[in-house]
């Protein structure tokens, strides 16, 4: 298992805090459906590793301005670095003959650009999925999250098909999880399967529909985990988005579940 950066962010999503490294120097890029509040006006970085905190909204409009108002006031950090002091001891802002020995961040690896590919085929999948909702499902609740899912899997096709282009690789195209390569995905649907949803209906389809989406997305767990196997997610970039993966489907696989429970089929 290749080793990872050491930074760290914290995010309440749902009500679940979780610890995601991030490498210093690269923007933070989050989902459409989840709205940042406010990021703490401090920014330490030693040896090309930053470490700030992030809250998620919580819908009140007053929180929000009050927060917009503490980004906005924040002092500009691009070319500052801070060394964290000793547990008790104040920090120290690092000189520029200083920050000019910091090693680069690394670079991305080929592991990097191919999870990028394939898991951009994978979310298209899932979009073919959640497509076939609307004239299928019996129960909102299912219409309700299949418009979620919808919504941060294009979003996220959007991040990695920007982060390809910025790198010079190439883009998956719009029907490569048809081919044979990729069909060998983790969690990938058979073409029987994708027409067995198609012709289900009412409770049915809800049922057939959360079972298969949640093998979609451990699916999508296991990319992750292939990832990091093959010696990839080192760049701060490519390893930010895969725990991001990681810990949006790992939150939506329980609400399946806990759906599905409900609908007698777990």
């Amino acid at each position: 298992m290749a080793s990872r950066p050491t930074g760290q962010h914290t995010c309440l999503r749902s009500g679940l805090a979780e610890e995601i490294d991030f490498g210093y120097g690269d923007q933070i890029v989050f989902s459409s459906r989840r709205r940042v509040l406010a990021a703490v006006a401090a920014t330490a970085a030693v040896l090309g590793v930053g470490s700030f905190a992030v809250l998620r909204a919580t819908g009140d409009r007053a929180d929000e301005r009050a927060a917009n108002q503490v980004v906005q006031s924040a002092p500009p950090t691009a070319n500052q670095v801070v060394q964290p002091g000793a547990p008790g001891q104040a920090g120290r802002t690092l000189s520029p003959a200083e920050q000019s020995q910091l090693p680069p961040p690394p670079a991305h690896t080929p592991a990097d650009a191919q999870f990028m590919q394939r898991m951009i085929s994978h979310h298209r999948q899932a979009l073919e999925m959640t497509a076939l909702v609307a004239d299928r499902a019996a129960g909102p609740e299912v219409s309700l999250l299949a418009r979620r899912i919808e919504t941060s899997q294009r979003d996220e096709i959007t991040q990695m098909e920007r982060w390809l282009t910025e790198r010079g690789e190439e883009v998956s195209g719009p029907h490569a999880h048809h081919t044979g390569h990729d069909a060998a995905m983790p969690g990938i649907l058979s073409p029987e399967q994708l027409s067995q949803l198609e012709r289900a209906r009412g409770a049915e389809f809800d049922r057939l529909f959360l079972d298969l989406m949640i093998r979609h997305h451990n699916g999508a767990l296991t990319m992750v985990q292939q990832l990091y196997a093959a010696g990839g997610g080192l760049e701060p970039a490519s390893d930010r988005f895969a725990r991001e993966v990681n810990a949006d489907q790992g939150i939506e696989i329980r609400s399946m579940q806990e759906l599905l429970a409900t609908l007698g089929g777990g």
